[in-house]
């Protein structure tokens, strides 16, 4: 009996004291030996994911806007694109002579990771979507930062509804699709999110 009180004064010790792996060895009046071990297996993992958690947001530090002034500064021309993707900025960039660049910006801290040119003939409808456009891929994604942290612009330059579009994203996680007006910078839901469906009917 002496030896089974020792045993439980050890174990509350160790869990009240949070030490780490403690192996205690008491032998009683039989001479049995009993031991005793406790590990914060628990809590070391619970730490782990709490730092894993703080050390990753949903975007990195480097936003949409700064990504693609990035990728200008070492590519000239005029971004198309910008989409977090693989845990790099990929920034579209359409270049003098109407060459196609894909610049990869790194999210936490801005440097460029790589660029390479790509085969695109799409050149002539974007300067004819651009032409008379007001608002570049950099201030569309800085109009949009309203509504969340933005991972991604891209122009929609099909039809009569041209506009930049963007995703955002909620600290909660959840993802919205927004219309940039060229012209304008008028922030606007886009009615093609499945999301917004409820709110847009009349």
């Amino acid at each position: 009996m002496k030896r089974n009180i020792v045993i439980a004064v050890v174990t509350a010790a160790a869990l009240v004291g949070g030490g780490t792996a403690t192996a205690l060895a008491v032998a009683g009046d039989d001479d049995d030996t009993t031991s005793v071990t406790r590990t914060d297996d628990g809590r070391d993992d619970a730490r782990d994911d709490d730092r894993d958690g703080a050390a990753a947001p949903a975007a990195g530090k480097v936003t949409a806007a700064e990504a693609i002034a990035a990728a200008l500064d070492h590519t000239p021309g005029t971004a198309v694109s910008a989409e977090l993707d693989d845990g790099s900025w990929e920034i579209d960039v359409l270049a003098e002579g109407d060459t196609w660049h894909t610049v990869r910006i790194a999210p936490d801290s801005g440097k460029v990771l790589g660029a390479q040119q790509d085969d695109e003939d799409d050149a002539a409808e974007v300067r004819a979507a651009l032409k008379n456009a007001k608002v570049t891929a950099e201030q569309a994604a800085k109009t949009a930062e309203s509504k969340g942290t933005v991972v991604s612009v891209d122009l929609d330059d099909d039809g009569d509804d041209q506009a930049w579009e963007t995703e955002t994203r909620a600290s909660g996680g959840d993802e919205r699709d927004w219309k940039v007006d060229l012209r304008s910078a008028t922030v606007t839901a886009d009615r093609d999110d499945d999301s917004d469906d409820d709110s847009d009917d009349d």
